[in-house]
């Protein structure tokens, strides 16, 4: 049998419930259960009643809340006792062939060499300083680099924000002139739906040009803010070593920041641009002829029937979730026919079964997905807390889970004001973006997952390809006090 690790054990226990963080001004309540102060007293929303434990679901008296300051200390150290894990000793690096500490750097070759070496033949004519006195002097060079990179990053940011503001006012653009053509085409009832359609198709087409353009600029936004974040990671993973290590392979080091540089993508093309202006322009000008001139249409408006309206989901399924019981926490009900969750006034008596979570409020989907392209809508309504998206079916259903694709999740979360896609660190999403119905569009074949407001099709965030495993994924819903969750199976595609 197993032994538990103290130090996991005890941070375990320094955990809050709600946020899965550090307890902050822990608090406990009448069921000795303990939360964080600001956690309990947003999960209440202000109600003066009283109201029940979201763990064990005991109803609790808010005037009895108690400062917990014995947990308090103990979240002190566990705290102290993560960082402490996480510092590295520093240990002397010796020359592979002469077995002797590496104090000493070759500034032709940029290695750190020993003693030894100093005096060989390969070194002999080669200049030699202690490697203490090049240390702050490469340091400062990443230093910059770092500084040069996360510069690029914030680029990044802000260029996906004006990117996304310019595909919105085209796309209301495209809006204003489909209600010009709608209001008129009414009027002149069945003798003009031919041309209605045409218009209206054509207008499609206009959209599903800025919607591709837009989910290929994300695509790729993505992955380059991926690459650099990780490229940030590895090279301040590699500030923090000792002298000897730091100046392992520095040559190396610096041409991978040298390299870090933001590709921008393309913007909308001037052409489509001008082909908006110009079909307002022509929307405009015969609006005015079919007013004055009912009897006679443009010849240019006599084209065959049946244009395809474009291919942005051609070739998907469509998903018919159902939610797993047997994967639900004790605190979600499911609806008889499985499309829909909300959060239980008490914990409810299952079973432990291996499939359950028991710490999360998590549920699968039965349908499981390893080939193909599926999509579902969930409708999440105006709920201030929730997580749309998918995970392994090999995802762990016991303890504290990443939430993150290390962790097998690929998800997009509210909290409060907070519109971010679980990304390792999380991405910011646009705030005024969060929808009340999503959209998931899962490519088995591509490794990729997006999500996209089901209200206008824009595109929220995608994974990029490759992202996701090929093993069998599953729809995945995180439910919050008071929240009821629809999932719909989209029909048309």
């Amino acid at each position: 049998m197993a032994v538990a690790n103290p130090a996991t054990t005890l941070q375990d226990e320094a955990t809050c419930p709600i946020c899965l963080e550090y307890f902050n001004d822990p608090v406990s309540l009448d069921c000795d259960h303990d939360f964080c102060r600001a956690c309990i007293t947003q999960n209440w929303g202000g109600l003066d009643a009283d109201i029940s434990c979201p763990q064990c679901g005991e109803t609790c008296h808010q005037r009895n809340l108690k400062p917990n300051r014995k947990l308090k200390s103990m979240v002190e150290a566990a705290r102290e006792l993560s960082l402490q894990s996480g510092r590295e000793p520093e240990t002397e690096r010796l020359c592979e062939k002469h077995r002797e500490p590496l104090k000493l750097f070759c500034k032709e070759d940029e290695i750190p060499i020993c003693l030894v070496c100093d005096r060989a033949k390969e070194h002999r004519d080669h200049t030699a300083v202690p490697a203490e006195e090049v240390v702050e002097e490469f340091k400062e060079k990443i230093q910059a680099h770092l500084k040069k990179l996360r510069e690029e990053r914030e680029k990044l940011v802000k260029f996906q924000v004006s990117s996304e503001k310019r595909s919105q006012e085209n796309l209301r653009k495209t809006q204003t002139e489909r209600q010009k053509i709608v209001s008129e085409f009414q009027q002149l009832q069945q003798f003009l739906k031919e041309q209605e359609k045409l218009l209206l198709a054509q207008l499609l087409k206009l959209d599903n040009e800025i919607l591709k353009i837009q989910t290929e600029n994300i695509n790729k936004l993505s992955a380059e803010m991926s690459h650099l974040t990780e490229l940030i990671s590895d090279i301040e993973g590699k500030y923090q070593k000792p002298a000897s290590e730091f100046l392992q392979d520095i040559r190396s080091t610096l041409s991978r920041c040298e390299k870090g540089k933001f590709q921008q993508p393309e913007e909308i093309s001037p052409e489509l641009e001008k082909g908006l202006s110009d079909f307002s322009q022509k929307t405009v000008a015969l609006i005015e002829t079919l007013r004055k001139f009912k009897d006679t249409l443009p010849s240019a408006l006599e084209t065959k029937r049946g244009e395809s309206l474009g291919s942005l989901r051609q070739g998907a399924i469509a998903a018919n979730v159902t939610l797993d019981p047997d994967t639900a926490h004790p605190l979600l009900i499911l609806s008889e026919d499985g499309k829909s969750v909300s959060w239980a006034d008490t914990r409810q008596d299952l079973p432990n079964n291996p499939e359950r979570f028991d710490i999360m409020p998590w549920v699968l989907g039965c349908e499981g997905f390893t080939s193909g392209r599926h999509c579902w809508e969930v409708d999440v309504g105006d709920g201030q807390h929730w997580a749309v998206g998918v995970a392994r079916e090999s995802v762990r259903r016991k303890g504290r889970i990443s939430l993150s694709p290390e962790g097998g999740i690929w998800a997009v979360q509210r909290w409060q004001d907070q519109f971010q896609a679980l990304t390792s660190p999380e991405t910011p999403l646009p705030p005024h973006r969060v929808p009340s119905r999503i959209r998931v569009w899962l490519d088995c074949d591509q490794g990729q997952v997006t999500f996209f407001d089901a209200g206008n099709q824009a595109p929220i965030f995608t994974f990029p390809p490759a992202s996701v495993p090929g093993e069998r994924i599953c729809p995945w819903l995180w439910v919050w006090p008071g929240s009821r969750y629809d999932c719909v199976t989209e029909t048309q595609h």
